[in-house]
């Protein structure tokens, strides 16, 4: 999948919620899909951290 199919493969899934969901629904998939997505983002700058940090401990 490129980065232009997958862009228009979520905005066509927003619609699609946004369709059969009410305002209030929305707001709350929105902040639950933000809160996945910084999670994810911390989850993955920490483990980066810790494999630069064995891969320097190895070195010295």
């Amino acid at each position: 999948m490129t980065s232009c199919e997958l862009a228009a493969y979520v905005s066509s899934l927003a619609c699609a919620i946004s369709r059969c969901s009410s305002a209030e629904e929305m707001e709350l998939m929105s902040a639950v899909f933000i809160q996945l997505g910084e999670t994810l983002h911390t989850m993955l700058t920490h483990d980066e951290i810790c494999r630069r940090k064995e891969e320097k401990n190895k070195r010295d």
